[in-house]
C-alpha cells in the first residue's frame, strides 16, 4: 500500500460554532485513511485561523493540545479566504506530499478524499473536487453559483466548472503554485495554470453544520470581478468593441440629423438629447471604472508588498 503524507489544510474565520464538530469529522477521516494503510501515520489537519475575531485560535491550540494530528497556523490579521489558503499551504508545503485543502464548515464531502487519494497514486498531482449537483442550495444560490461559472468561463477565466477550493494537490504543485507572487489572488484560475497531470472527483455538498456561509451574494460578487480582472483583459476589448459600436451609431445618427435638417424636418427633442447624454454619460463611467480597476490592481502590484504574515505556527 501506499503511505504518502497527507495534510487536510482548512481555513477558519469565525468558525468557532463549527470547529469542534468539523475537527472530530476530519481526525476521523485521518484515522480511517491511516488505518486502511492509504496515508502515513505523520499525516495532519491543519486549521488556518484568518484573523478571526471569536475564539476559534483558542479551539485550534486545544486541539492541538489534544490531539498531535491538528497543527494550527495563525495569520497576523485578516487577509481573506485565498491569503489563507496560501498562507497555509506556504507554511506546511515541505512537510508533506500531498495537501487537500477544504473549508472548514465541512460541507464539502471528507469521503471524496478517499477517491482523491486514489487518483493522486495514479499519477495525478492535482485533483479538484466537483460538485455532482446543487440540490442542497436555495434556488437562488443555484442560479447565481451556475451564473458564476458561466459567466468566469465567458470572460476568458480559466477555471473548472462547479469547483471551489476543495482539492488535492502534490507538494510539487503546491511549491509550484508559491511561485506566483501575485497580490490578487483568485486559487480558481491559478492552480489550472500551474499544469501537471490533474483530474476530477465529483461529490454531493451537504448543508453548513453550524454558523454562517463566509460567502454572502456581496462577497461573491466582489469574488468574481477580482478574479475576472485578474485572469482577463476581455472586460476592456468588450469597452474597446462597444466604443466602436456606439461610435458608428453616432455617425448613422449624425448622417440622419443633417439630412432632416436639410429636409427641414427638424424639431427640437428633449427627450433623445437627454437620453443621448444620460446612456453615452453613464458609458463613459462604466468604462473610466473598469479601466480604473485595472490600474488599482498594477498599483497593488507593482508595491509588492507581503500577501500575509505567519503569528503562530502550532508543529
Amino acid at each position: 500500500m501506499n503511505n504518502g503524507i497527507l495534510y487536510i489544510l482548512a481555513p477558519c474565520y469565525n468558525e468557532s460554532e463549527v470547529l469542534p464538530m468539523s475537527s472530530k469529522i476530519f481526525l476521523d477521516k485521518l484515522n480511517v485513511l491511516i488505518s486502511d494503510g492509504k496515508i502515513s501515520d505523520k499525516s495532519k489537519v491543519v486549521f488556518v485561523d484568518d484573523g478571526s475575531k471569536d475564539n476559534t485560535w483558542q479551539i485550534i491550540e486545544s486541539l492541538h493540545e489534544l490531539d498531535s494530528h491538528f497543527l494550527g497556523v495563525k495569520l497576523s490579521r485578516n487577509r481573506g479566504h485565498q491569503n489563507a489558503l496560501l498562507g497555509g499551504m506556504s507554511t506546511v508545503a515541505d512537510e508533506c506530499d500531498m495537501l487537500v485543502t477544504i473549508d472548514a464548515d465541512v460541507q464539502d464531502d471528507v469521503n471524496a478524499i478517499d477517491k482523491m487519494i486514489d487518483e493522486y497514486y495514479n499519477g495525478n498531482e492535482i485533483v479538484y473536487g466537483v460538485r455532482d449537483s446543487r440540490e442542497s442550495d436555495t434556488a437562488f444560490k443555484r442560479t447565481t453559483a451556475q451564473g458564476f461559472y458561466k459567466f468566469m468561463s465567458f470572460m476568458g477565466v480559466e477555471t473548472v466548472y462547479n469547483h471551489a477550493d476543495f482539492r488535492l494537490m502534490s507538494s510539487r504543485a503546491v511549491k509550484a503554485l508559491l511561485e506566483f507572487k501575485e497580490v490578487n489572488l483568485f486559487l480558481r484560475g491559478m492552480v489550472p495554470m500551474v499544469g501537471f497531470r490533474s483530474t476530477s472527483v465529483t461529490y454531493d455538498r451537504a448543508e453548513r453544520l453550524a454558523g454562517e456561509s463566509k460567502y454572502p451574494l456581496k462577497k461573491m460578487l466582489t469574488f468574481a470581478f477580482d478574479g475576472i480582472t485578474s485572469f482577463s483583459i476581455k472586460p476592456i476589448r468588450c469597452i474597446t468593441s462597444l466604443g466602436i459600436f456606439t461610435f458608428v451609431l453616432n455617425i448613422i445618427f449624425i448622417i440622419y440629423a443633417l439630412v432632416s435638417h436639410l429636409t427641414g424636418n427638424t424639431v427640437p427633442g428633449w427627450t433623445s438629447t437627454v437620453i443621448s447624454i444620460w446612456f453615452f454619460g453613464s458609458l463613459q463611467l462604466i468604462a473610466t471604472g473598469i479601466v480604473g480597476e485595472y490600474i488599482g490592481k498594477i498599483y497593488l502590484e507593482t508595491k509588492a508588498r507581503p500577501r500575509f504574515f505567519i503569528e503562530k505556527y502550532l508543529k
